[in-house]
């Protein structure tokens, strides 16, 4: 049998108006001495308990055909489950004083990653890690099952694209113009480029002015190693503090140098690279848009491409280009993967380059949505 996950005490609550003897249930980080007294008259059997508490009166109605996965100390919770927020990634987070950054969550996790080796030997914190990016993943999948796959599409760039450059402007645009379209908007949720395209989902549907302006704020502080880069996004969520939409980071503790952006509404933090790209390509159906980017977003162009050719996910999907200079002189990716097909060593490849908004909108909206 499937199990029923159950990740919150109001779940819990509406399982208990029918049911008395649970059985297939999965629970994550439920607390239910918070719910359940001595008199409550209740049983579980073949039940999975990720993280919770359990009082003494309710563990003797737990079978033992039941996993239970106690609560592990760390400074994260390794089973976490809900996506991040900024608020709860920077929830020591002072305007004003950038280095109160130190004390935010996101600090203090990056610092004991660190402290603990990428690469841990140790078997608990590997252990803690796996555990955390599998309800991180738990979490994702419950969060994207609410869109319909082909509607959700990637922006990848760099992450030393500055905020006053041309670029940053039209990513954001691109993505303002997809999210007010429908699409969800996702990214590696770092800086740069992947910054760009949560700031233009989270001004979708104000005037392309209010864009602007946000984005002249945040270019007071142009590089993610600027110590005030997190402190003028901050200052333009004070003014522009609501947003109608919704956008999806996936940044990654590795890159724990580069802050992810608090312009993502949700965003899935892994630990584990790997799991993180592959993922992020995995999820982005409905087309990837790669910008100007280094390294990191050739590796993914490539990943991208390796998933197309093998329909690993059922059916291909585009991959737009943006700016022809960049990839076919500058970094001359394109020509490569277009030979590639031509050849027919690369199949099923969607492939497009443009240098306009309106050309790259219009190509990720003639892809089929069922």
């Amino acid at each position: 049998m499937e199990y029923k996950e159950i990740d919150s005490n109001i779940d819990l609550l509406k399982v208990l108006e029918f049911e008395n003897e649970l059985t297939y249930y999965a629970f994550q980080n439920i607390d239910f001495s918070n719910i359940l007294n001595v008199s409550t008259n209740i049983s579980f059997y073949n039940c999975i308990f990720l993280g919770c508490t359990i009082p003494d009166h309710i563990n003797t109605k737990v079978s033992k055909d039941c996993l239970i996965f106690p609560q592990i100390k760390a400074p994260f919770n390794p089973f976490i489950n809900s996506l991040y927020t900024k608020e709860i990634l920077y929830n020591n987070y002072k305007v004003g004083v950038p280095k109160s950054y130190e004390l935010t969550l996101d600090k203090v996790v990056y610092n004991h990653f660190i402290k603990h080796g990428k690469e841990a030997k140790d078997i608990k914190e590997t252990l803690t890690r796996r555990l955390h990016d599998h309800s991180i993943t738990n979490a994702l999948n419950d969060f994207i099952s609410n869109y319909e796959k082909r509607k959700i599409v990637a922006i990848m760039g760099g992450h030393s694209l500055s905020r006053n450059d041309k670029n940053y402007l039209s990513v954001a645009r691109i993505s303002k113009k997809l999210t007010e379209l429908g699409y969800l908007m996702i990214s590696g949720g770092g800086p740069g480029a992947m910054e760009a395209t949560h700031v233009g989902a989270w001004f979708g549907g104000k005037n392309d002015s209010v864009l602007v302006d946000a984005i002249e704020i945040l270019a007071k502080a142009p590089l993610y190693n600027h110590e005030l880069w997190l402190d003028q996004a901050f200052k333009v969520l004070e003014k522009y503090p609501s947003t109608n939409y919704k956008s999806l980071g996936i940044p990654t503790w590795l890159y724990g140098h580069e802050p992810p952006t608090p312009f993502a509404t949700n965003i899935a933090k892994y630990f584990a690279n790997s799991v993180r790209e592959e993922g992020l390509l995995a999820i982005a159906k409905g087309g990837v848009i790669f910008s100007p980017g280094s390294a990191g977003t050739i590796q993914e162009i490539f990943q991208d491409a390796t998933q197309n050719h093998y329909l690993s996910y059922g059916f291909a999907s585009p991959m737009v280009f943006l700016n022809k200079d960049y990839w076919t002189v500058n970094r001359p990716i394109y020509p490569l993967l277009l030979s590639l097909t031509e050849e027919e060593k690369y199949k099923n490849m969607i492939l497009s380059i443009y240098d306009t908004e309106d050309d790259v909108i219009a190509e990720i909206e003639k892809f089929p949505k069922a």
